[in-house]
């Protein structure tokens, strides 16, 4: 076989395995709208949190565009599964669930570092998911509301590198 032959039968091999991958990943609607709804609560959860024991106006002022962000998503969602006719998780499973995802911050005084630091990482998690679902979503509310908080949540990661990076 040819050098050009194998290398695009093993182009054609990884393009298979990334489609295989995306569609293992890939979550039906209710599933996605009980995922991002219960790591909205753990965000908002983990910013009152921070909010209550920070001393810090800059993690204070990020707290609450975090805390109105998610809120906003997280109805947005409802109204979404509402107007969709999907079954979702019962509110204290979606709790439940949101109080594992919170992530455990020290409460020293190495806890903005710390609370920075998660907001990093799960906002770069959230994002990676919102744009995942844009990509292979058929259902266009769903399209839509990713394509919505996409940039926001984008912010939220701006300002959270900004608190990590002056911490």
């Amino acid at each position: 076989m040819s050098r050009m032959a194998t290398r695009l039968r093993n182009a054609s091999f990884a393009t298979l395995l990334g489609l295989f991958a995306c569609s293992a990943f890939a979550q039906s609607p209710a599933e996605f709208i009980n995922d991002a709804s219960a790591k909205g609560i753990a965000d908002i959860e983990a910013s009152r949190l921070a909010h209550q024991k920070s001393e810090s106006k800059e993690v204070k002022d990020y707290t609450i565009v975090v805390i109105d962000d998610r809120t906003t998503a997280n109805q947005h969602l409802a109204k979404i599964a509402k107007q969709l006719d999907l079954p979702v998780a019962p509110r204290e499973e979606v709790v439940d669930k949101a109080k594992a995802l919170m992530p455990q911050v020290k409460d020293d005084a190495s806890f903005d570092q710390a609370y920075a630091a998660s907001q990093v990482k799960t906002t770069e998690e959230a994002i990676e998911q919102l744009q995942q679902v844009a990509q292979t979503t058929d259902v266009p509310q769903i399209k839509a509301f990713a394509e919505e908080t996409l940039p926001k949540l984008q912010n939220h990661l701006q300002m959270a590198k900004a608190l990590q990076a002056s911490r």
